[in-house]
Order: C-alpha cells, then sequence, then structure tokens
C-alpha cells in the first residue's frame, strides 16, 4: 500500500477514558468561543448504570476534555447523531434494545443534557437500531435495523411521530441510512446493497444496487453512508475489505470503487478490515481542482478496524492521517472546523486531530 504524506504532519491529542467508547460527535455551537463533543459510553464495570451520553467541552492551553454533563440511557448506544433545531442543539440516540431517544442541549452552558423526547424499545424495531441519520434541522430522522425495518420518526413540540415506510420482515437487513434531500435518503445493507429512497413515491424504493463486482458474488456490509449536500445524485458508502465505493443514481448499476475490494490496484486501498465510518472531507482539497466534472468523487475519510483514518480520492494514492494499535470505531468532522477531526478508539480512549490549514 503506497501512502501519501501531507507536508505537514496534524496535531494529534489523544484523551484516555475509563469507559468504552462507543460512538463521538461533535456538537453544534451553542456559546461563542466554546466547543463540546458528545461522547457515548459503555461502562463494563458499572453494574447499575453502564450506557450513558455525556456532554465533554473542549478547553485549550493545555488542550484537553472536560466532562460537562451525562444522561444514562436504558440500553447500549448503537447510533448517535448531533444537529441543530430552532437554535437548539439536540442530540439523537438509538440503542441495541431498539429504542430511540432525543436529548436537547441547548442548555449546555449550565452543563445539561436534558430528555425530549422517546420511543420505547419494540415499537419501532425488533433488536437494534442499526443506524439513523438526523435530518439537518432536526425535525425528522430516519432509522433502520437488521429487523429489515425502516422508519421516519418526526420530531414535534411534544410528541415523536413515527411511522413504518418498510418491513422486509427480516428478509433483508440494514445497517446504513443517510439523508439526500427532505424528501429523500438512502440506505444499506448486506452484499454491498444500496437502495434509494423517496417518500413521494412510497411503494418500496426507488432504485436498488446489489453489489456483483464484476460477476463476483459478495458478502460484504455497508457499515456507513454519506451524500454530499451539493452532489445528492451520489451516494459514498463504506464497509467490508476496506471497500469504499460510490453509487451514481445516474449510473445505478456501475459502482465507481476508490478503497478495497473491486479496486483492482491494492495501491489504493489503506485498510483491508472493516471501514467503520465515512463522510466526504469538506477540508481537503482535490488534486484536481481545475476539472472537477460531476462525475467525479470528491475525497472522502474514512476509519477502520485495523486503526486507520485516512483520506481517499478517485485514482489517487490515500492520506494516511492516524494509524492506531487499535480500532477506529468512529470519528465525526467539525462543520464550522473542518480541520479538526473526534475520533473513539477502542482502547478507551477519545482522539482530536488538527488538520494544519496549509496541509
Amino acid at each position: 500500500m503506497a501512502v501519501t504524506a501531507l507536508s505537514e504532519s496534524p496535531q494529534v491529542h489523544r484523551f484516555p477514558q475509563s469507559k468504552y467508547v462507543d460512538a463521538v460527535r461533535w456538537l453544534p455551537p451553542v456559546l461563542p468561543l466554546k466547543r463540546f463533543a458528545v461522547v457515548a459510553f459503555f461502562d463494563t464495570d458499572s453494574d447499575s448504570d453502564p450506557y450513558f451520553i455525556e456532554i465533554q467541552s473542549l478547553s485549550s492551553n493545555p488542550l484537553n476534555l472536560n466532562s460537562h454533563s451525562s444522561w444514562v440511557s436504558p440500553s447500549r448506544i448503537s447510533s448517535l447523531k448531533t444537529s441543530q433545531s430552532h437554535y437548539v442543539p439536540l442530540v439523537v440516540a438509538g440503542t441495541f434494545a431498539g429504542s430511540l431517544h432525543v436529548l436537547s442541549a441547548g442548555s449546555v452552558d449550565r452543563a445539561s443534557l436534558e430528555p425530549v423526547l422517546s420511543v420505547p424499545e419494540k415499537v419501532m424495531h425488533n433488536g437494534p437500531v442499526s443506524c439513523l441519520d438526523l435530518m439537518d434541522g432536526g425535525v425528522e430522522c430516519v432509522i433502520v435495523g437488521e429487523d429489515g425495518r425502516v422508519n421516519l420518526v418526526s420530531i414535534g413540540d411534544s410528541r415523536l411521530n413515527h411511522r413504518r415506510v418498510f418491513d422486509s420482515s427480516g428478509l433483508v437487513s440494514y445497517t446504513a441510512a443517510k439523508w439526500g434531500s427532505s424528501t429523500e435518503f438512502a440506505t444499506g445493507g448486506y452484499g454491498f446493497s444500496l437502495q434509494w429512497w423517496d417518500q413521494r413515491k412510497p411503494d418500496g424504493a426507488v432504485s436498488q444496487f446489489k453489489g456483483s463486482w464484476a460477476q463476483r458474488k459478495t458478502s460484504g456490509i455497508v457499515h456507513s453512508i454519506d451524500i454530499h449536500p451539493s452532489r445528492k445524485h451520489t451516494c459514498l458508502a463504506g464497509g467490508s475489505l476496506g471497500t469504499v465505493f460510490a453509487w451514481d443514481l445516474r449510473w445505478p448499476q456501475q459502482p465507481i470503487v476508490l478503497s478495497g475490494l473491486g479496486a483492482g490496484n491494492t495501491e489504493h486501498s489503506p485498510s483491508e478490515s472493516e471501514v467503520w465510518e465515512v463522510q466526504y472531507d469538506r477540508f481537503a482539497k482535490s488534486s484536481n481542482v481545475g476539472n472537477i466534472s460531476s462525475s467525479r468523487i470528491l475525497p472522502a475519510m474514512i476509519c477502520s478496524e485495523d486503526g486507520i483514518l485516512s483520506v481517499v480520492e478517485q485514482g489517487e494514492e490515500p492520506i494516511e492521517l492516524l494509524a492506531e494499535p487499535c480500532a477506529i470505531n468512529s470519528f465525526d468532522i467539525d462543520r464550522q472546523n473542518p480541520s479538526d477531526v473526534i475520533c473513539s478508539l477502542e482502547w478507551e480512549s477519545v482522539a482530536i486531530l488538527t488538520r494544519p490549514k496549509n496541509g
């Protein structure tokens, strides 16, 4: 594997935790000049309250994460997202028991995480919530599970309205979901499959992709999906065997493989294990700035089971940002400061990486 190095190495700060870190997300800004992160924990040594979400503030000189407030979850967190709703940051969590919880972080200056609304277990899913995605503005959430159900939840002032979009009765399992617009979203699952849904057309997915990879049968799983706001016709997916690929709805059966299985060149594969998360990298500059067509895939960031955090781009060597001796299970790029990335490390740590502005 060939790896391109940055002209200036990013600054990496690791913060050991006393609990297992299941997920991390940046919290949308609440107060000027203050930054916060949301961390989902699993305390293996606690019998009473082993599962909880915590707000941590980011201080400088020296850089550190400081615990603010926490909320105890009835089950282990399986999916975590944040968004801004009417100037109030929201935290939405799905659990392994199948429940959904909406928390307000609007009073973070008083170190407060307040539960707003919830849907108990077994109401939407018989089993874990595989993935959820909160629409920008925090008004609607798409939730999928391995039980083959796709649900939409509208977040109102006093209640959650949920409806089932699809139920495969277990014949199909969904492992990833992402909004593409206010009416469209994508899902992913086993066999590197992807589906595109349009609420204006309620009779199931309007387009589907089944990973054949040059006629070879594959049993890989899509773990994560991202959709760029300016290119909503293209769905980016990351999954098994280091695979990162793009699905363009204009050519729905011709995947554009960026990394891993089917790439045809292992030099463009920074990882050979599970890609747990993928996001378009709004900080990275494309190497083809002067010739970016609507069919070219923009740079993406991935994290993997073999401890790699890197940027991949179509036809280019990957840029390795971080290599850990343990899995990097999740990461989030700060929307306000896209040079900053927060990661959850399997060895009970949170890492914050700051890339040079001229890197």
